[in-house]
C-alpha cells in the first residue's frame, strides 16, 4: 500500500516543515520527487537529500506558476502545496499591501494551482492543500489567517467538483512543531507550547493508504 514507484509527487513548498516531510516519505516510498520552495539554501538541501527536481516558486507568481508546471514530466500523480506561512497582525497594526499579497499567494495562488493540475494530473491523482485552523475561533492577530483558513474549503469543494476525477482535498493540520512554526510564534513558542503540538513527523501523517487524509487534521 505505501509503493509508490513510477509515480511523480510535487511538493510545493518542500523545501521544509510538512512539505519537506511529505517529499521524505513520499521518496521513501519510491516516488520521484519535485520540490519547490523560495529560500535558495534550503531548496538546495532538500533536492540534494532526495535526489529531487526543484524550482524556485511564488504562488502569487501567475506566468512562473504556468511555465513551471508545462516544464514538468506529464502527467503527475500527486501534487501537495504546503508552501507560504499565515500573517499575523492586530487590524489596528495591519499592513494591508502584506496583508493583500498573502492573500493572493493562498486563495488565488491555490486556484492557480487547480487550474495546471486540470491538465497535468493524471485522471485518479491527487491534488491537497495544507491550511490551518485559525477560523474556529477568534483571536487576536488572526483575522487573516482565519480568512485564509475559512476560505480554503471552499475552493476545495469547488476544485473536486471540476477537476473531478482528480481527488482533491485539504488538511487542517494545525499548529505543527516546524521552524515555521518557531519563527511566527517567536517569544510565545515556549517549550511548554512545544509539548502541546502534533508533530506530523512522529506520526507519521503521511501515507498512502490515507492519502491525501491525515490523522493530524
Amino acid at each position: 500500500m505505501n509503493d509508490l514507484s513510477g509515480s511523480t509527487v510535487v511538493v510545493i513548498g518542500g523545501s521544509s516543515g510538512i512539505g519537506l516531510e511529505t517529499a521524505r516519505q513520499a521518496h521513501a516510498a519510491g516516488a520521484k520527487i519535485v520540490v519547490t520552495g523560495r529560500d535558495r539554501g534550503r531548496l538546495d538541501a532538500a533536492r540534494d537529500e532526495l535526489g529531487a527536481s526543484a524550482a524556485r516558486l511564488d504562488l502569487s507568481d501567475g506566468p512562473g506558476l504556468h511555465r513551471f508546471f508545462a516544464e514538468l514530466p506529464a502527467p503527475v500523480d500527486h501534487v501537495l502545496v504546503a508552501g507560504g506561512g499565515p500573517l499575523y497582525s492586530p487590524i489596528a497594526d495591519m499592513d494591508f499591501d502584506e496583508a493583500r499579497s498573502v492573500l493572493d499567494e493562498h486563495l488565488l495562488g491555490s486556484l492557480r494551482i487547480a487550474r495546471e493540475c486540470a491538465t497535468c494530473v493524471r485522471p485518479g491523482g491527487s491534488l491537497t492543500y495544507i491550511t490551518g485552523t485559525h477560523a474556529r475561533r477568534p483571536g487576536v492577530g488572526l483575522s487573516i489567517a482565519a480568512i485564509a483558513a475559512a476560505s480554503l474549503p471552499a475552493i476545495t469543494a469547488n476544485a473536486a467538483l471540476e477537476l473531478a476525477p482528480v481527488r482533491v482535498n485539504a488538511i487542517a493540520a494545525g499548529f505543527v512543531d516546524t521552524p515555521l512554526s518557531a519563527r511566527l510564534l517567536g517569544a510565545n513558542w515556549s517549550a511548554a507550547g512545544r509539548s502541546c503540538v502534533p508533530r506530523c513527523r512522529s506520526a507519521g501523517w503521511w501515507d498512502r493508504r490515507t492519502w491525501p487524509r491525515s490523522p493530524c487534521t
